[in-house]
């Protein structure tokens, strides 16, 4: 992998709740009161637009916010609910031209043939502009809502021991199959099913529509699927990645990866792991990108960002933490660390701005004029997918292959 940062970087930011630090739906710029309002969330998109981002995430769960890891919590000073991240894309969509539409699904609890017919009536909502980010749960009380299956108890701390790796590989590889299956139900109606010719009565040619007969471990499903090919052909899949178990599932089943490196070393050594997973997983000759999610405080002074982070810590009775580099900074010191970042084979960086209503508008207003100028980030938008701004061909179906 070459060592110099591409010219051009790839920016998409997650969106959650007010922000990604826990008090900052107390800022005055927040709009609390707006939350559960399609507005609210078509606002922030607009913005995103704006500053000519190449996508933006929706967080969601299968069971509130906590501040412990395993288990509900009993705060009521943070921001606890949240409407669905696919039906928020949804109706966001028609409002927006150019920008990715990129839910978060839970593949744990949740059907891969519902996912695949709702990301793809997605991609027809926006023209070609859908992705998902796949996640999966190991907690117990997010198992209870469903009533299917039974996790035990589980700590971070446990998560790290063998016992624990085990748990998560077994659910990563159920995810990984999940993917396959949503992606064969993309596939399972060729370009050109439907046929529409009133004149002769045909509607479709049934001969381009294919089961997917898929038997796996986890996953038991004939297809072909209801909704007809997406505009894509291939919705993009995304995934968060800490560590081996779930680099490999990017490298098996990700068209982008999001990691957390905390500095340049860091970065270089991910990308490394992940290419190498890319490679025994037979993907070497496909593009895969792999970004940095880093949690930005942007302000015109250093100082200003850290006495905001400081001044919400307060208001939260505890620092803030994240999985993720926390950056309280300028534009040109993010614009910096970005090119230092991209240096070491990062095609893009996801941002969790920790103020929605003040760090997003930084980076369309700021960052991104600074990124501009130094001819690191588009000026216009260049494609009308999300795959053609991430420079991803159009994959035929694979089932049209086989028939041809």
């Amino acid at each position: 992998m070459s060592s110099t940062a591409p010219s051009h970087l790839h920016l998409a930011v997650a969106l959650d709740g007010t922000g990604w630090h826990p008090a900052s739906w107390r800022e005055p710029v927040a709009r609390p009161r707006d939350l559960f309002t399609a507005g609210y969330w078509a606002d922030l998109v607009a913005e995103a637009e704006r500053g000519l981002l190449d996508f933006v995430t929706l967080e969601d769960g299968l069971g509130l916010q906590s501040s412990h890891y395993g288990e509900p919590d009993d705060r009521t000073d943070q921001v606890r609910g949240r409407l669905d991240a696919v039906l928020i894309a949804s109706r966001i969509a028609p409002l927006t031209r150019h920008i990715g539409l990129v839910p978060t699904v839970i593949a744990t609890h949740t059907e891969p043939f519902h996912i695949s017919k709702a990301i793809a009536t997605l991609d027809y909502v926006s023209t070609g502009r859908a992705g998902l980010r796949v996640q999966i749960t190991a907690r117990p009380h997010e198992a209870d809502h469903f009533g299917r299956r039974t996790f035990p108890p589980i700590s971070l701390e446990e998560l790290r021991t063998p016992a624990g790796q085990e748990r998560l590989t077994e659910l990563f590889d159920e995810a990984a199959d999940y993917v396959e299956v949503v992606r064969r139900l993309w596939d399972s109606w060729e370009d050109g099913a439907e046929i529409r010719d009133a004149a002769t009565g045909r509607f479709i040619d049934r001969d381009k529509l294919h089961y997917i007969d898929f038997e796996g471990k986890h996953f038991s499903v004939k297809g072909p699927s209801i909704t007809p090919r997406p505009p894509q052909g291939q919705p993009l899949v995304t995934a968060l990645a800490h560590q081996t178990v779930p680099y490999r599932l990017v490298a098996r089943q990700a068209d982008i990866g999001y990691v957390t490196p905390h500095d340049a070393e860091q970065a270089r050594a991910i990308v490394a792991e992940i290419r190498a997973e890319q490679e025994a997983a037979a993907r070497g000759d496909e593009l895969l990108h792999v970004f940095g999610d880093l949690v930005v405080f942007l302000d015109d002074a250093q100082a200003a960002a850290e006495d905001r982070r400081a001044r919400l810590d307060a208001l939260a009775g505890e620092s803030y933490t994240s999985d993720a580099r926390v950056f309280a900074g300028t534009p040109s010191q993010l614009a910096d660390l970005l090119q230092e970042l991209a240096a070491e084979g990062l095609s893009g960086f996801r941002l969790r701005p920790a103020v929605a209503g003040h760090d997003l508008p930084a980076i369309t207003q700021g960052l991104v004029p600074e990124l501009q100028a130094r001819g690191a980030f588009r000026t216009a938008y260049e494609a009308d997918t999300l795959r053609g701004l991430l420079g991803l061909p159009r994959p035929a179906s694979r089932y049209a292959a086989a028939t041809a």
